[in-house]
């Protein structure tokens, strides 16, 4: 199973990471503010990832891991 993991820290919240996703799992973390001052991208159903990893291409910053 695909798993995809997000330095939290480090993400500035652009959402191209969201548009990116073809399952549209991924949405901004409402209830978190990172370090930067951001809210980061989470997964919210890891179980439907496919492990494209169309998001971690995407992500300027690099802070997406996708593990197949």
């Amino acid at each position: 199973m695909p798993r995809v993991s997000f330095n939290e820290d480090e993400c500035k919240g652009c959402g191209l990471c969201i548009s990116a996703c073809p399952k549209k799992i991924l949405v901004f973390y409402k209830g978190k503010i990172n370090k930067k001052g951001y809210s980061p991208v989470t997964c919210t159903e890891p179980d439907k990832c496919i492990g494209c990893a169309m998001c971690a291409t995407m992500c300027p910053d690099v802070v997406i891991k996708v593990e197949k």
